[in-house]
């Protein structure tokens, strides 16, 4: 399954396109088209999947197992600060969180299973859009699932990767049980009296209340947690005010509470809450309280986590994950599709890929693409050849015949 060196020659330049030319979510129309040009030769596609997402059918000749393969599409709206030939020509938008590997690697995996296809069994390849989520926008995977295309559908492998910069390149984190955690988002909107600066007294104060709401509610849920919770909380935004000589008479702020235990996070939940209301009450603001973009826990199908610990160890540098990290994904949505596998692509070397995700300086070791290719396709293989009916079973290696990928033409040439 060793790809060969004009295939991550091909691979490596339509990662770098498609990191020039980043688009946000529900707006990667010119992604969409670079992928569809380049997709539509290897199987059925259907393309306006929730908007601009594609989803890629490839059947054998055979029934037998369905495996989907998941690519999210959207870039993040940060500036690039990257000074590298293939940096974001985008302003205010880069590949951050690196969703152009991913979409390169399932094509990678859809190219090589569309030329060399297995006796039996479906691939499906889902290019998904927005799953970066601002607070009260929609998730591209809800999307995707209200789609036709999908209607009905039902898989016996939901696969998907992520890159991950606290790993090394060549290597591949698999989580034993949960790979991603919840998310709760909520916003506090705090409505006073405005008043001049110099009579404060004639007036309620929205950022005072907002200034005390933030600090007691840092302090009130770290006390509400337990050593060994696994907790992240966050305020990520302030608004308010309109002079500085005027007592603020609205101010708000958003922010995200990130569990993995139900327990955990409905207690804190209920603390976060009673706080804002409390601290609301007690300065004589109106409160709105609202939550928002409520996302469960990617959780890791048992049989799959034992197939991968079955069929990777000598392609990739494994590791077992043993503690579940607090980001949070959409994919969570898709298990509803089928079991589902989440595993982490190792993307630093000492010379890139060091820098955190949603940072403008994220970048990756580009040999990561040939793993998370010949990962995927191995673990969409075995399935196929039945593996998850003996979960823990080595299942014999089918060598692939090399598929030639389409050369990755994209916009800037249009």
């Amino acid at each position: 399954m060793t790809l060969a060196g004009d295939e991550v020659e091909a691979l490596t330049q339509l990662r770098r396109q498609l990191h020039q030319h980043p688009e946000l979510r529900f707006e990667e129309k010119q992604t969409a088209a670079t992928l569809q040009r380049l997709l539509g030769p290897l199987g059925r596609l259907h393309t306006g999947i929730a908007g601009t997402g594609l989803l890629l059918e490839l059947d054998s000749a055979t029934p037998g197992p369905a495996v989907l393969i998941r690519a999210d599409m959207d870039a993040y709206p940060v500036s690039d600060a990257k000074e590298v030939p293939y940096a974001s020509r985008t302003p205010g938008v880069c590949h951050a969180c690196g969703h152009d590997v991913h979409m390169t690697v399932a094509y990678g995996v859809a190219a090589r299973i569309a030329g060399d296809p297995p006796p039996a069994g479906s691939v499906t390849v889902l290019f998904q859009p927005a799953e970066e989520i601002p607070f009260g926008a929609g998730s591209g995977a809800a999307a995707v699932l209200a789609d036709p295309a999908l209607a009905d559908r039902r898989f016996d492998a939901v696969l998907g990767l992520h890159c991950w910069p606290g790993l090394p390149a060549g290597a591949l984190g698999v989580d034993r049980t949960t790979a991603m955690a919840a998310k709760d988002a909520f916003r506090v909107e705090l409505v006073g009296r405005a008043a001049h600066a110099a009579t404060p007294a004639s007036g309620r104060d929205a950022i005072l209340g907002l200034a005390t709401i933030v600090t007691t509610l840092h302090t009130a849920v770290a006390r509400a947690q337990n050593p060994d919770d696994l907790v992240a909380f966050n305020i990520g935004t302030i608004t308010g005010g309109a002079s500085q000589s005027q007592v603020a008479e609205r101010a708000e702020a958003t922010g995200t509470l990130r569990t993995h235990d139900p327990a955990v996070r409905a207690r804190l939940k209920q603390v976060i809450e009673r706080v804002a209301v409390g601290q609301a009450d007690a300065l004589d603001l109106d409160l709105r309280f609202t939550w928002a973009n409520e996302m469960p826990p990617v959780r890791n199908a048992k049989r799959l986590v034992a197939l991968a610990d079955a069929v990777l160890p000598g392609l990739v540098d494994l590791h077992p994950l043993s503690v579940p990290p607090l980001t949070t994904d959409d994919f969570a949505l898709l298990g509803a599709l089928g079991p589902s596998l989440y595993v982490k692509l190792g993307v630093s070397s000492g010379t890139a890929g060091g820098a955190p995700l949603h940072s403008g300086s994220f970048d990756v070791d580009e040999r990561c693409i040939g793993v998370g290719v010949t990962v995927l396709e191995r673990l969409t293989r075995a399935v196929l050849a039945g593996g998850l009916a003996q979960p823990g079973t080595t299942v014999p290696a089918q060598p692939s015949a090399r598929a030639e990928p389409a050369p990755a033409t994209g916009a800037a040439d249009r």
